[in-house]
């Protein structure tokens, strides 16, 4: 009977995360995992045909984990307001349960050679972008979003203002603080409220929900 691998692809895969976090994807290569986990070079390649498959595997996994949190929350209630707030909310939390995930996340898919991906890599990633574009469109037209400039409101609302924050206290080196999620969610209702939700069975907005726009200073 043939013994069970020593070193699993999660492991491997993990060790490659806890690389990437500390050194960015450079420090990613076959040998530094090998070495990392105490395994021989050569079972690297019973797994990943090259350092390329390897650095893929790292990202796809890791933004595929994410995603999956991310589009839960954006189902997580049939009103799209507090399903966006939740979905803004989510970036914080889940960055501050997987710091060194989201320390990976904080490169790009390119940084981990996107560019010479094989095929099935590059359409898996290709995959769950559409996913989020398509979940985001959703979200944009329960929200009554039309204009280029409303669309761009929920990306800021929902990634980019999230990860901002993520980033600025990844990259010190400092965890996230205890309010994080809350101020996240808050900033997201407050650019949220200006959107006109669609109101059921007419097609047209209806006005924004009082309880998400801004106090008055």
């Amino acid at each position: 009977m043939a013994r069970p691998p020593r070193f699993d692809t999660d492991q491997i895969l993990d060790t490659a995360v806890q690389l990437a976090a500390s050194a960015g994807p450079t420090g990613v290569s076959m040998s530094a995992v090998a070495q990392a986990i105490g395994a021989p070079s050569g079972s690297m390649y019973h797994r990943f045909p090259g350092r390329t498959a390897l650095l893929a595997e790292v990202w796809l996994r890791t933004v595929e984990r994410f995603q999956e949190g991310y589009f839960a929350a954006l189902r997580s209630a049939p009103d799209p307001r507090p399903a966006a707030r939740a979905a803004a909310r989510h970036v914080v939390s889940w960055s501050r349960a997987h710091p060194q995930e989201a320390s990976l996340l904080l490169y790009g898919a390119e940084e981990f050679r996107r560019a010479d991906w094989s095929e099935e890599h590059k359409e898996r990633a290709d995959l769950g972008n559409q996913r989020l574009f398509d979940s985001l469109g959703s979200l944009a037209k329960g929200l009554g979003a039309a204009s280029p400039q409303e669309h761009e409101r929920i990306t800021l609302a929902l990634i980019d203002l999230p990860l901002s924050l993520v980033r600025r206290h990844l990259r010190a080196g400092q965890p996230l603080p205890p309010h994080a999620e809350d101020l996240t969610e808050e900033c997201a209702a407050a650019l949220l409220a200006c959107a006109q939700p669609m109101a059921a069975g007419t097609g047209k907005g209806s006005p924004p929900d009082v309880a998400y726009r801004p106090s008055p200073s």
